[in-house]
């Protein structure tokens, strides 16, 4: 292989990577309560790390900037994914007092959108409302998961 042909596909690699960070980091950091392993009150499971959100077994997002203090992220859908594959997502989040064992809820309020700054602009979650506070659906509560055969 050449050198111009390395370059070039080394080139494209880093292109292809580029949309998970600014200046190759990514963008802010998670609440602690937000890592881990979870499921959901429809019985779905989730690993959460700082660059990846995971609804087993394959719907991937990868994370490329956290917004705590205003509490959502954007994430960029695996291209892999059964559907929106390589398309925007826009997670808002808030946390749950009172409701054990759910200790916070998600609203997925974008998750096709056709750049990270479209999901960004999408505000449908109201967090006051979380009965019907995802575009007139409930938050889906999150809850630590049990390890499996428990």
């Amino acid at each position: 292989m050449s050198r111009s042909a390395l370059v070039l596909i080394l080139a494209m690699a880093f292109a292809a990577c580029a949309h998970r960070s600014v200046g190759g980091r990514l963008q802010g950091t998670p609440e602690a309560a937000l890592v881990g392993e979870f499921e959901d009150d429809y019985g779905n499971r989730f690993t959460i790390t700082d660059s990846e959100w995971l609804q087993q077994p394959n719907r991937r997002y990868h994370i490329v900037s956290w917004h705590s203090d205003a509490q959502y992220l954007i994430a960029q859908n695996d291209p892999a994914n059964a559907s929106e594959g390589g398309r925007w997502t826009r997670i808002d989040w808030m946390r749950f007092t009172g409701m054990p064992p759910y200790d916070w809820g998600f609203c997925l309020s974008a998750y096709a959108a056709t750049s990270a700054a479209a999901a960004e602009s999408v505000q449908v979650a109201q967090r006051a409302t979380p009965r019907t506070g995802c575009n007139g659906h409930p938050f889906s509560r999150m809850k630590r998961a049990m390890p499996k055969g428990n």
